[in-house]
């Protein structure tokens, strides 16, 4: 499908090569959406396993109706800033077997600072949802460690994580996964791309 093929053009962008346009490749992830829907596209946890880039984003929903911006308006994010989350599979006792538990870390680097978020999340079999909870920071500074903790009331809501709703959680809903690019939408009703990094 072109709008496969367009997706995986954007995912090229870190490695400079010619990508397409912000607006065609956000047309190019809705039609992918569509298809997803169309055919009960169920993408296996295994599939987001791995570090993952921030390529490209839209605002959230809430965000565009505030400032009249249409949803077309994507954009790839700086090659100077490096925005990556991380999937591995956890080992949780006595939990739902319609769910896969997991651990999540969302890591901004720009120049020598590096900041990171981490924590649980779970992954619904049958369904194309992720619920996440960031937990936990970790500052560095040119690779030395400022600060390692929980963050505020972290332990509490680490510890009642898999029993909450999901309403009450944030969540990405994923429609497309490849070897090399993911895109979901997520709760507030923005459309993320992501390129797989290799380091």
């Amino acid at each position: 499908m072109e709008s496969f093929t367009l997706i995986e053009q954007a995912a090229q962008y870190f490695k400079g090569t010619a990508t397409p346009a912000p607006a065609r490749v956000v047309e190019a992830l809705l039609e992918a959406e569509k298809t997803a829907r169309q055919t009960r596209f169920r993408p296996q946890f295994e599939e987001l396993v791995g570090t993952w880039r921030l390529c490209l984003i839209t605002g959230t929903k809430r965000a565009r109706e505030r400032a009249g911006i249409a949803l077309g308006a994507g954009r790839y994010l700086p090659r100077w800033v490096k925005i990556c989350i991380s999937f591995q599979p956890a080992a949780i006792a006595d939990l739902d077997p319609t769910i896969i538990a997991g651990r999540v870390e969302n890591c901004v680097e720009i120049g020598a600072l590096k900041l990171s978020l981490s924590g649980p999340t779970k992954w619904w079999r049958d369904r194309n949802l992720l619920a996440f909870d960031f937990t936990q920071i970790n500052v560095q500074l040119f690779g030395k460690t400022l600060y390692n903790g929980k963050i505020r009331g972290g332990e509490e809501k680490e510890a009642n994580f898999y029993s909450e709703r999901i309403g009450k959680q944030a969540f990405f809903a994923y429609f497309y996964t490849s070897k090399t690019a993911i895109a979901a939408r997520g709760k507030g009703g923005g459309l993320a791309l992501w390129a797989r990094d290799n380091g």
